[in-house]
């Protein structure tokens, strides 16, 4: 058993002083409060939950840089998209699992804990499929593997090119399953991460245009118990599509049609009316924003205030991984809503902090969206832990929820001390433990892949 000790720490009933953590198996075994440290205590000065990061395409990491130069028309998401299918048909699995690595150090390193994997590259660069159907998806299981950190492997279901089942684009041929190639890949996908404590798989239909309503019936119907993710109302265009092929908007149909509950995540859903947010925060389900991607890609502007004030759920995902830090999805989420509302501390309830109410509402849908009890200093809860430092010029003469706006809207990455994934301490001084050799590896594929473009 490993115990860790803290000067101050947030546990369920806020901030405590002298906080002593047992664990074991990977989990919290107890909690003392009021107590000293004893010798062998792993000890520190500020301890928090770690985050859950709800929607990554890790491969695109090593897109980052490479679509910021403007075309001969206007940019948009659907042009990003053409250089996205550019990369990706240069990747085969072991670029996949340098790329996926260097990424999940880099969360880890962040404050991220934990990743929901939203995986669609299931085929060779020619749209051949491999002899075994979950050949790229064991790369992203060993690249979690090997950096510790704790995965939702969610398998996509990628059939259409668009609503109405339009056949799929040649670009599409790495994504493309069907039904039954689907069940197949979620058995194998079941069986690479089954018996271990910090990995679980979910389904992933990609979107109402990739998936006609049979078959997205079909593929939540393998989900059971397990997370159910899904794009939804990313782009205008693609609420005007859904409303000219099936008559609603896409967030109030899958309301309407594919029993939408706590099991589901619908990322994006930066398009909703009024409506559509308050049932969405009725439904139970998390919507899995992406703030710095959204800004990216130039998305939209998430309907946070209406959707908060239903008792709406969310979780922060840095989604195509153009920029990788817990604080800063959060950072931007709030500055996104001031510009929209033009107005101050949006997120915060009146008197309260803002980046309290922003790490308590991340921590508990990101953990839900992944299907794990975690995101709580609490007995029975997945050892998913992060300290900030402490002597960091940022942090002087701070405390409590004064520590959170500092990490979130002052310091970001550079606050990040050690961070413990499913019990185990991958990070310390803000760096993780195998940085340079996966570093060196990411370097050497991207240079491959930048001659191949």
């Amino acid at each position: 058993m490993d115990f860790v000790h803290a000067e101050s720490a947030l546990i369920p009933d806020g901030w405590r002083r002298d906080v002593r953590i047992a664990i074991a198996g990977g989990s919290i075994a107890a909690i003392e409060t009021g107590v000293a440290p004893r010798a062998g205590d792993d000890r520190h000065a500020i301890l928090v939950p770690a985050l859950a990061n709800l929607h990554s395409h890790a491969f695109q990491r090593a897109m980052a840089g490479l679509a910021e130069t403007r075309g001969a028309g206007a940019d948009t998401f659907w042009t990003w998209r053409e250089t996205m299918y550019r990369l990706a048909l240069t990747m085969n699995p072991d670029d996949v699992e340098a790329v996926a690595a260097q990424l999940y150090v880099e969360m880890l390193e962040a404050g991220f804990a934990a990743v929901a994997e939203f995986h669609y590259l299931h085929h060779a660069p020619d749209g051949a499929a491999y002899a075994d159907p979950a050949e790229m998806a064991g790369r992203i299981v060993g690249a979690a593997r090997e950096t510790g950190i704790g995965l939702t492997l969610l398998p996509v279901f990628y059939a259409h090119a668009g609503f109405g089942g339009q056949p799929p684009k040649p670009e599409q041929r790495l994504f493309v399953t069907g039904v039954g190639s689907y069940a197949r890949l979620f058995e194998a996908c079941e069986r690479l991460v089954g018996g271990m404590r910090a990995e679980s798989v979910g389904v992933a239909p990609h979107s109402l245009r990739a998936a006609t309503p049979a078959e997205l019936a079909d593929v939540v119907a393998l989900a059971a118990e397990r997370p159910i993710h899904i794009h939804a109302a990313e782009q205008i265009s693609e609420v005007e599509d859904c409303v000219a092929s099936l008559g609603q908007r896409p967030i109030r149909w899958l309301l309407d049609h594919a029993g939408v509950d706590r099991r589901w995540c619908l990322v994006h859903a930066t398009h909703m009316d009024p409506s559509e947010a308050r049932d969405l925060a009725a439904s139970g389900a998390v919507a899995g924003l992406c703030p710095i991607t959204e800004a990216n890609l130039g998305d939209g502007v998430f309907r946070a205030r209406e959707y908060l004030e239903a008792g709406g759920r969310y979780g922060v995902g840095s989604d195509s991984n153009v920029s990788i830090g817990a604080a800063d999805e959060l950072r931007q989420l709030e500055y996104s809503q001031r510009l929209a509302q033009t107005s101050r501390n949006v997120l915060a309830q009146p008197g309260g902090s803002t980046g309290r109410a922003l790490f308590d509402a991340a921590l508990a849908g990101g953990w839900q969206a992944l299907g794990r009890r975690s995101g709580i200093l609490a007995v029975g809860a997945s050892a998913d832990l992060l300290t900030l430092a402490a002597d960091h010029p940022m942090l002087a003469g701070k405390s409590g929820d004064a520590l959170l706006d500092a990490w979130i809207f002052g310091a970001g990455n550079a606050l990040v001390d050690c961070v413990w994934s499913g019990g185990r301490k991958v990070a310390q001084g803000g760096r993780h433990g195998s940085r340079e050799r996966i570093a060196a590896r990411f370097a050497a594929t991207m240079r491959r892949l930048c001659a191949a473009r």
